[in-house]
């Protein structure tokens, strides 16, 4: 399926279009599947260019179905996601706000608070490992070096079941990273 109906319904700068407010008529399926590490691939060649990958990743929400679709005003094409579409590829710690913000691989920033908490979900292989929502029932999963960055400021809390979680505090929200067995600590 060639992309460019999609991409013209896109502005040029890669800001988020209102997906919320938009009801297309038109539904179809695309070949395009985005990999648990984060890499796009379209009629099973890989998608290298990253303004293009910003700009359908504009588009993309997750429904209630719990399918992903790129959505335009009048279409919406289904795609294959494996794990989570977006990876949080850095992190920053603003002293002054007291809060960390993440960056993903397609370029949205966020700050991790009460809006955008971390928690802990399986990954495909059954990993638990923390994601964060990003926009439209879209999640991104940490980078592994950035979950290692995150864990060498994170602090420790003992629980009454004898395991330790592991996490830090951003914006006034304690936000999860994972547990330790209680002997770990």
């Amino acid at each position: 399926m060639n992309l460019d109906p999609l991409l013209n319904h896109v502005e040029p700068d890669g800001a988020i279009p209102p997906l919320d407010r938009w009801q297309p008529g038109q539904a179809g399926e695309m070949d395009l599947e985005i990999a648990a590490d984060g890499r796009w691939f379209h009629e099973g060649s890989e998608m290298t260019r990253p303004r293009l990958v910003r700009l359908l990743s504009t588009l993309l929400r997750r429904e209630e179905d719990g399918e992903y679709y790129l959505v335009t005003p009048v279409e919406k094409q289904r795609i294959r996601v494996v794990d989570r579409p977006f990876v949080v590829v850095d992190a920053d710690y603003d002293e002054t706000a007291g809060c960390w913000w993440l960056t993903t691989h397609a370029g949205d920033r966020l700050r991790l608070d009460e809006a955008h908490r971390l928690r802990l979900s399986a990954t495909p292989e059954g990993a638990q490992v923390p994601e964060v929502p990003v926009r439209f029932g879209l999640a991104a999963r940490l980078g592994r070096n950035v979950y290692y960055r995150l864990v060498e400021a994170a602090e420790q809390r003992p629980r009454s079941d004898g395991t330790v979680e592991l996490g830090l505090t951003s914006a006034g929200s304690w936000q999860p990273l994972g547990e330790l067995p209680a002997e770990a600590s």
